[in-house]
């Protein structure tokens, strides 16, 4: 009888050790993915553009309850602002255009207008971490010298037009996918 209980105890101990690999194994699993997650591409709380993608434009608005906000322009950072009217803004970056490196908006170069594209927004509103990138930019693409605020004043001034521009741009992708299918 006593090997018998020997040999149960020894199978208890068996399963035991199974039990907690099988353990190990699914919390590993779900460290690893939990990291993929995390590492997943970062897109716009709006319009779902990627940051890989706009870099150069991004939006990270900061707000006095510690949430944060990225978008993919100063056109649905006006949005984000509009929405929450009543939810204190602490701080906000955006990416410098040469670098992508995100720098305090207000304390930005910005330019406005030029003959390059904006995202979101048919006035493009640039910002750039020195004056000498903001001026090279005027020079070699147009547009003017302009304060954050009236970066943001003219991405409200815009909305409605941009907004026309993006459905438009929205519905004729939508009949392309459609007359290809």
């Amino acid at each position: 009888m006593s090997s018998n209980n020997d040999s149960v105890k020894e199978n208890s101990v068996y399963l035991r050790k199974i039990h907690l690999l099988l353990c190990l194994c699914v919390l590993s699993v779900y460290s690893l993915a939990a990291g993929f997650a995390e590492a997943a591409e970062q897109s716009c709380a709006y319009c779902g553009m990627y940051k890989s993608k706009f870099g150069h434009s991004w939006v990270i608005l900061e707000h006095d309850d510690g949430s944060a906000t990225g978008v993919c322009s100063i056109h649905c950072a006006a949005i984000d602002m509009a929405l929450h009217t009543g939810k204190a803004i602490r701080k906000i970056t955006v990416g410098d255009y040469d670098t992508q490196k995100q720098i305090n908006a207000d304390k930005a170069f910005w330019v406005i207008g030029g003959e390059i594209m904006g995202v979101m927004t048919a006035r493009a509103k640039w910002a750039f971490e020195t004056k000498a990138g903001a001026d090279n930019f005027i020079t070699h693409h147009g547009g003017r010298p302009a304060t954050f605020s009236e970066v943001i004043k003219a991405a409200f001034e815009d909305m409605y037009q941009d907004t026309l521009m993006i459905r438009k741009k929205r519905r004729l992708i939508n009949m392309r996918k459609n007359q290809s299918q």
